[in-house]
């Protein structure tokens, strides 16, 4: 049997960068993992410098961010254990459907084609974007206010506004919209085989107070795949926002990581590239 995977690659959500997941891979590091945090196409600066430029993100879309990703894993050699936040968990379900990844654990994952949910609060938290579909595929700032809805609802207002100050970004709004119209788009990126039996294994964790990617929403993306015999499990933490670095965020990290490592695919999916 192949030894476990020793590579851990994060994949960021809208509205973040890597940054998002420094406490992560400090904790990961210093357990002798291998930690990559490839940014989307075009947030390779600073959270800083997105701010005051959001037009590097305009143009950006579901299909280039998964491209992106998938050359990178491909130059890896070896697969490496997947884990995404909310679109990067969309963006992990599209990578493991192609044959790559060991095992893969999806934070507060969004959606892919197939699971139509578009709660309220998804909507209100994801209102700065969907609002003005003229600005489809530019940078859309997210206020205070909005951050503290859609990231931080379950912390105090110093504390979200700390969080926002580190970590938010603007949006690329043209991958949320081709997230958001997936399922009445005849042709979409975001489209899976729910049926694959030779995907990775893939843990889906909800957040109980998440206002973007509610648990519901959750759910049912893990129903699809039950006609897959591939591993696809759920796990829930109550009283957590949508923000993967929220107090508490140790325990989530070493589920995560303790998940992956045990149920890493021994048939081992493509990495090399070909």
């Amino acid at each position: 049997m192949p030894a476990s995977p020793d590579t851990v690659l994060f994949i960021h959500g809208l509205w973040l960068t890597p940054r998002s997941w420094e406490d992560f891979a400090s904790r990961y590091e210093s357990r002798g993992y291998r930690v990559i945090a490839p940014a989307w196409p075009g947030m390779e600066v600073e959270v800083e410098a997105l701010r005051r430029d959001p037009s590097l993100l305009d143009g950006l879309d579901l299909k280039r961010v998964v491209d992106h990703y998938d050359q990178i894993i491909r130059g890896l050699g070896e697969p490496p254990i997947l884990i995404g936040h909310s679109v990067g968990g969309s963006v992990t379900q599209l990578l493991l459907d192609r044959g790559l990844g060991a095992a893969a654990v999806g934070l507060a994952p969004a959606t892919v084609k197939g699971v139509p949910d578009l709660p309220l609060s998804t909507l209100r938290a994801s209102f700065a974007v969907l609002r003005n579909p003229f600005k489809r595929g530019k940078g859309i700032p997210y206020s205070k206010q909005q951050f503290k809805y859609g990231m931080a609802n379950t912390l105090d207002q110093e504390t979200s506004d700390r969080l926002w100050e580190r970590y938010a970004v603007p949006a690329a709004s043209g991958v949320l919209f081709d997230i958001a119209l997936a399922t009445l788009a005849r042709s979409s990126p975001a489209a899976v085989n729910f049926e694959n039996d030779d995907r990775a294994p893939m843990l889906f964790i909800a957040f109980g107070e998440d206002h973007v990617v509610p648990p519901k929403v959750i759910r049912h993306n893990v129903a699809k795949y039950d006609k897959s015999a591939a591993v696809t499990e759920y796990r829930e933490f109550a009283g957590r926002p949508h923000f993967p670095g929220a107090p508490g965020w140790e325990e989530v990290a070493d589920v995560a990581l303790s998940w992956a490592v045990e149920n890493a695919s021994a048939r081992r999916p493509v990495a090399a590239a070909t």
